[in-house]
């Protein structure tokens, strides 16, 4: 039976006696609950041998309210327990000196999606960097990463640091919040008391989860748009989608499993993906389908699209790889009509001079070889396979669960 973080915290006295006399913050969000599905706010309240003195919600807010990118929480106090919750996506970003003062322990439960652009990611860097300054502790109460494992993707290039990418960090990383907290602080050298609260029996190769215990817990939305375990299987490679003109299913029921355009030929798109490089289309089933976004990008408009399946007797988990999966598209699309708009030129997260499929992927690296008439998919294999290589050398010794 797997226990998560909270989970052993709440259950285990010994485990919470370094907190004791210490102010408590919680970092949080709606899929921060405990295996009753009460939320760790309400159940660390609950204790009275632990004093909860503040909260912090990162993107999409404590209470996951705000549905897409660049739209900010305010500051509020908790109608229940009284005590002030802090915005990390709103006017700042990183904690400040005053938020950071109401606190002497940060308890960080947050349900990751194993994906370098999710901004919780980020968040945890920031909050870590200012412990460090401020002599604060971190503890993550940690979570399965549901995608388990498997590693993809270029790193982050220097120079591209965002809140979409804070770190050279592949795309797909393979490891949970507490492990990925365990790097940071090693990468950037923090001198911070930082420490994880463990899971219990969490096996991130069995079946059928392969990092998420399908049959012990339940999903919920750590964000709006991530709905399942099967989206969060396929982000890693939709969401380069936000970079693009293409719809990425948003306003639809299947956000990140889909994609498309009302001016796509899809059966042509995947005879190009299949001539270019079939072997990155294993372990996944492809399904030409029509969606009509509700709202977001093409909304109203009927979309010819392909749907990701990664559920069922076609997944095959180390085989699926969803960046390539991506990127191919992309390729294919730019061979069949090479003045296609493919990518979206506006503000994403904050920045103005950079195109956002740029920033989202880390580096230029993805789309100049999308672009390159020339470009094989053996050039982007040769690109992505050493830092992949080497950032699973990097994580190793860092590893909690083996």
């Amino acid at each position: 039976m797997i226990e998560f973080g909270i989970d052993r915290l709440l259950a285990d006295a010994d485990l919470r006696a370094p907190l004791s006399g210490r102010r408590v913050a919680l970092l949080a969000h709606p899929a921060s609950v405990t295996t009753r599905l009460e939320h760790s706010i309400d159940a660390l309240a609950a204790l009275d041998d632990l004093q909860l003195t503040a909260a912090f919600g990162p993107q999409h807010g404590l209470r996951g309210d705000k549905q897409d990118n660049m739209v900010e929480s305010a500051d509020y106090d908790d109608p229940v327990h009284g005590i002030p919750v802090f915005s990390l996506y709103g006017q700042v970003r990183r904690p400040t000196d005053a938020m950071m003062s109401t606190f002497d322990v940060l308890l960080v439960d947050l349900q990751d999606l194993g994906c370098r652009i999710y901004t919780f990611v980020t968040t945890l860097l920031y909050v870590l960097e200012a412990a460090a300054r401020l002599g604060k502790t971190v503890w993550v109460l940690d979570r399965p990463n549901p995608i388990g494992r498997p590693i993809e993707g270029t790193a982050l290039r220097p120079g591209w640091q965002s809140f979409v990418g804070a770190a050279p960090i592949p795309m797909r990383h393979g490891l949970t919040l507490g492990e990925i907290g365990r790097w940071f602080v090693a990468h950037g050298k923090l001198d911070v008391d930082y420490d994880v609260v463990t899971m219990r029996g969490w096996a991130p190769l069995s079946q059928p989860g392969f990092g998420w215990p399908l049959t012990e817990r339940t999903w919920i939305n750590p964000s709006p748009n991530a709905p399942n375990l099967w989206m969060a299987r396929c982000y890693p490679g939709t969401v380069l989608l936000e970079g693009t003109t293409l719809s990425e299913g948003r306003g639809t029921t299947r956000p990140l499993e889909v994609f498309g355009a009302p001016d796509l030929d899809i059966p042509a798109i995947v005879r190009e993906m299949q001539r270019l490089a079939p072997d990155w289309l294993t372990g996944v089933r492809l399904r030409p389908c029509w969606f009509e976004p509700t709202f977001h990008k093409h909304a109203g408009q009927l979309c010819a699209g392909l749907q990701l399946h990664v559920e069922g007797p076609g997944y095959a988990h180390d085989a699926f790889r969803p960046w390539r999966v991506l990127a191919l598209a992309f390729k294919a699309l730019r061979r069949l009509r090479p003045d296609y708009g493919l990518w979206r030129d506006f503000p994403y997260e904050y920045e103005h001079n950079r195109l956002a499929i740029d920033l989202i992927n880390g580096s230029e690296l993805l789309r100049r070889w999308v672009d390159d008439d020339a470009a094989t998919p053996g050039d982007l294999e040769a690109l992505a396979a050493p830092d992949e290589s080497a950032w699973r050398d990097d994580v190793e010794p860092l590893l909690l669960y083996r």
